[in-house]
């Protein structure tokens, strides 16, 4: 089920944290309804998802807690709730079984990022993710340092010439 990654220069939002306090066991591309003034924030490049989760309400999925800010353009009475639920399309097959990973499993559903795709459709990149322990965070920061470390010792390597 897993796609095609978002192309980063038209990503608006996204959510870093959850990669270091969640294990992504898979990854699913969901439509997302919007309205007028959301859209235009959005494509501002001002939007946050990092406090954001999805989750079941009337048998359907919904994006709760996703922070949109106002577009000031527009006038005051056209202007949207900044943290309204928003609804996520995804298929029939994909739905049925993420609330049943949900419901079974105990996991998680979380927004990854947020992006326009080639036709100018807001996206949202959802991962049904599993919590990390204490542990597991640690052993994952141990790990992106030492990447970090090699990543520098092989570019000072090449400065001096290599061997």
């Amino acid at each position: 089920m897993a796609r095609r990654s978002a192309d980063p220069s038209r990503q608006v939002a996204q959510n870093r944290r959850a990669r270091f306090d969640y294990f992504i066991e898979d990854t699913v591309d969901a439509g997302i309804v919007l309205r007028g003034t959301e859209v235009k924030s959005l494509r501002a490049g001002r939007a946050s998802i990092n406090e954001s989760y999805a989750g079941e309400q009337a048998g359907e999925l919904f994006l709760f807690n996703a922070h949109i800010p106002e577009y000031q353009q527009a006038g005051a009475h056209l202007q949207h709730e900044l943290r309204r639920p928003r609804k996520l399309l995804v298929r029939r097959r994909e739905l049925d079984k993420l609330l049943g990973s949900i419901r079974k499993d105990g996991m998680t559903i979380v927004p990854l990022s947020i992006y326009f795709n080639d036709r100018g459709y807001a996206k949202v990149t959802i991962g049904l993710a599993k919590g990390k322990k204490k542990v597991d965070k640690r052993e994952t920061a141990k790990e992106r340092d030492w990447q970090r470390q090699k990543g520098r010792l092989m570019r000072e390597k090449g400065r001096d010439g290599g061997g």
